[in-house]
C-alpha cells in the first residue's frame, strides 16, 4: 500500500504532517476516554470500596473552572440517603 511505509515516506514528505496529525488525534481521543473513564465521578468500577461515589463530590467542586463560586462552601442541594 503506497504512502504506508517507510520508503514511500521518503519519497513524499508531505505525508509526514498528515500522519503526525492523525497520531496527535488518537492519542488525545485515547487520553481523554481513559481521563473520563479513571477521573468522572459518574463512573463507578467498584462497588464494594465505593458504593456511593456521588457522596465525595458533595463538596467538591465538579466542574472545571468557575470563577463565581466556591463549592467548598455551598452545601449540596441533594437529599442524604446515609441519614
Amino acid at each position: 500500500m503506497q504512502g504506508m511505509t517507510m520508503a514511500s515516506l521518503k519519497k513524499n514528505p508531505a505525508l509526514i504532517p498528515l500522519y503526525v496529525c492523525i497520531a496527535l488525534g488518537s492519542a488525545g481521543a485515547v487520553f481523554y476516554t481513559l481521563r473520563l473513564a479513571l477521573k468522572s465521578p459518574e463512573v463507578t468500577w467498584s462497588r464494594k470500596n465505593n458504593p456511593e461515589p456521588w457522596e465525595e463530590f458533595r463538596t467538591k467542586q465538579h466542574k472545571f473552572y468557575s470563577p463565581i463560586r466556591d463549592y467548598s462552601n455551598i452545601s449540596s442541594p441533594a437529599p442524604k440517603y446515609t441519614d
